[in-house]
């Protein structure tokens, strides 16, 4: 299964799942007065239309390259991801926060309780069902990195970040339900109040964490370094290439890398030469990394030799071959 065919699966199943949960927990925040429900309610709403902007991002990545946009449009999944991070913090954030203190402001007894029960039993079903969903194709899609590392370096935000989601609402679900049987066990509608502010707070931790991690995504990150000194080896081994003085990169969209190589050729190459090489070289990284789309070399004297045999601070370089 492709990586954009596994993450339009995990968002599906998440959206799904999102649109019934939000429909009974309003009722029941209608039927109960519940404060915590009603934050659960808005953050299933939440949840849904950020699977929709995320499905949205993944269908506008897809458009041909054009003349306004010449690489493609891959990075609408980081900016439509970001978009997600913010509704989750302003939207179901911030609603939650403002319903709890509004709660503990003016505390109203509970209706009916078992209705809120029963509710977030079947929310915690179907979340959790969602969240294994997630989880098994977050684990196959992150290879032999550990979790945090492949948050940290994945270049597909959208599977971590329904797992992320899912995560956030079964926390949020059982601090809703620890809230509402405080709130019954000890006759205190402000335990209700205190839940809800709790769930704002969780969803606002996520929001940042979402946003932390996309934002480089969105700016522009290398791809991995196995992959550049990869580059780096092939154009290294190269007949007529003298050294490599830089390797360039960004991710253009999750299967789409952008490089940029600097290198000093032979002397005594002919222009054909260059070209044939310059060919045979973008064929080559094409080859080795699928995810490459565009290469391309600048023929440059080694910057070590033009800055009088110091190499620059920060540049890429290896030691020159034998």
């Amino acid at each position: 299964m492709s990586g954009r065919a596994s993450s339009r699966k995990v968002i599906f199943a998440a959206l799904a799942g999102n649109t019934l949960i939000a429909v009974t927990k309003f009722a029941a925040a209608f039927i109960t007065g519940s404060s915590a429900m009603l934050s659960e309610g808005v953050h299933s709403v939440v949840d849904t239309g950020n699977q929709i902007l995320l499905l949205y991002g993944l269908h506008r990545a897809k458009k041909p390259p054009d003349e306004a946009f010449p690489f493609g449009h891959g990075k609408e999944v980081y900016f439509w991801s970001f978009v997600v991070a913010i509704l989750i913090f302003a939207v179901g954030a911030g609603v939650s926060v403002y319903e709890g203190v509004q709660r503990i402001s003016h505390p109203e007894p509970m209706t009916r309780p078992l209705v809120n029960y029963t509710v977030l039993g079947l929310a915690l079903l179907f979340e959790g069902a969602a969240w294994v969903f997630a989880m098994t194709e977050f684990t196959r899609s992150k290879g032999k990195w550990g979790y945090i590392e492949a948050v940290r370096r994945g270049k597909d935000p959208s599977i971590f970040m329904v797992l992320f989601e899912d995560s956030a609402a079964i926390l949020g679900i059982l601090v809703a339900g620890m809230g509402i049987g405080l709130g019954q066990w000890f006759k205190m509608p402000i335990f209700d109040g205190v839940a809800s502010i709790l769930i704002g707070m969780i969803l606002g931790g996520t929001a940042i964490w979402l946003a932390h991690e996309t934002k480089g995504l969105l700016i522009g990150e290398s791809a991995e370094r196995d992959v550049v000194d990869g580059i780096r080896r092939i154009a290294g081994s190269f007949a007529g290439v003298k050294h490599v003085n830089e390797v360039l990169t960004m991710h253009m969209g999750p299967d789409f890398i952008l490089v940029n190589l600097s290198v000093d050729f032979e002397d005594d190459l002919t222009a054909a030469q260059v070209e044939s090489a310059v060919a045979a070289l973008d064929d080559a990284i094409k080859t080795a990394y699928p995810a490459v789309k565009r290469v391309f070399v600048e023929a440059e004297a080694r910057r070590s030799a033009a800055k009088g045999g110091e190499t620059p601070e920060g540049a890429d370089t290896l030691p020159p071959r034998p």
